[in-house]
């Protein structure tokens, strides 16, 4: 496993142009689709001229818009075979894979001409107490592990899910190019401008955000049930999702949906906690978003959180499988509106965390500075 965190071109030389395709087969706009819309223009700096290629459905018009208006070159196609033609008309040294489909990765190395490099951005094991995870390994051996090492190489966003593919699933030539988020975007707010923002959103107590679709994986009704035993603090959820409606029936008043808001780094800025008890992640940009927005972090326990997470520095970490765990996140929760000088504290070592090693700028160094190396391969 090799970890790519800086930029390798910074050595003086103007590395060589290097043309990629990057591949989807999304119907819909996911977390590998974003990526690349995010790294593409800033990759160009460092001599990386990218072309996409998405089905040409419904679900991914607006995507394809607004990479056209970045300037980025889109293909929609009907068949992968479409792909392949564009292939044969365009130089380009490498073809990066994403995939939402079963089978999806043997498609496309049965269509298509490598070198093949595939983005993995699966959360690979769900962390539910009672669920034995050599289950959930052999479901994702058999549904996508098998295929993607056909690929040449594998770029994955944390160590640990590095560590994870080469252990439990036998990948070779796995590297870690950690998530990067923009900074401005994501940025603190002064005391005055953060006053101002809880008075516009209305938050008067000790506010807990927790930023995140409602799908079984981010556990919200742990939030439910924490915000219950929490009459004092309130909570605010933005997201949307099928667990939404049947939350809202059950949550007590200190609870606020706000669902899909455009927003959020104003809601971050105005928070004194993020609260993202998932059971499942590979590396979380809700996680780094806070974190840049100088908001520590409360959150599970589990292999990808501890590696943006010190419990004690950038936030709080619980153990999300024990049996008292909703007991555990009350008992943090409480501590940290009871200490808001540390709680503060925690909130800038989140962001000097971003700041010294997940920008937007250093992942687009590092990931432009893997893809020259294996060009050159």
């Amino acid at each position: 496993m090799e970890a790519f965190i800086s930029d390798p071109q910074a050595t003086g030389r103007e590395p060589q142009p290097l043309n990629i395709l990057f591949v989807t087969d999304a119907p819909a706009i996911g977390g590998s689709e974003v990526y690349m819309r995010e790294l593409i223009v800033p990759m160009r700096q460092h001599g990386v001229s990218s072309v996409v290629a998405m089905p040409d459905v419904p679900g991914t018009a607006e995507f394809r818009r607004q990479l056209q208006e970045l300037g980025i070159t889109v293909h929609a196609y009907k068949h992968l075979s479409e792909v392949a033609e564009l292939q044969q008309r365009s130089a380009f040294r490498l073809t990066l894979l994403s995939s939402w489909n079963p089978r999806g990765y043997r498609k496309y190395y049965a269509t298509l001409r490598g070198p093949f490099v595939a983005l993995i951005h699966d959360q690979l094991m769900l962390h539910i107490p009672g669920l034995p995870q050599g289950i959930y390994r052999a479901f994702y051996e058999v549904l996508a592990a098998q295929d993607i090492r056909g690929a040449d190489h594998i770029v994955t966003v944390s160590r640990w899910a590095a560590q994870y593919l080469e252990r439990w699933h036998g990948m070779k030539n796995v590297h870690a190019v950690p998530n990067g988020v923009d900074t401005q975007k994501f940025r603190p707010a002064n005391d005055a401008k953060r006053e101002e923002l809880r008075a516009k959103f209305g938050f008067t107590a000790f506010t807990v955000l927790t930023v995140a679709r409602f799908s079984i994986e981010k556990n919200h009704p742990t939030v439910i049930e924490v915000a219950r035993r929490t009459p004092e603090l309130q909570f605010v959820l933005a997201g949307t999702g099928y667990l939404a409606a049947p939350l809202k029936r059950i949550a007590t008043p200190n609870v606020r949906f706000l669902g899909k808001r455009n927003d959020v780094p104003e809601l971050y800025r105005a928070a004194d906690v993020a609260f993202q008890p998932t059971i499942a992640e590979n590396q979380s940009l809700a996680t780094l978003e806070a974190m840049s927005s100088g908001t520590p972090i409360l959150t599970n326990d589990i292999p990808a959180q501890r590696e943006l997470v010190a419990f004690g520095r950038e936030g709080l970490l619980v153990d999300g499988g024990a049996a008292g765990s909703v007991s555990g996140y009350v008992k943090a929760l409480r501590t940290l509106a009871a200490h808001p000088a540390r709680t503060q504290e925690m909130g800038r070592a989140a962001r000097e965390k971003v700041l010294s090693g997940h920008t937007l700028e250093q992942n687009a160094a590092a990931l432009a500075g893997l893809l020259h190396q294996l060009a050159a391969r």
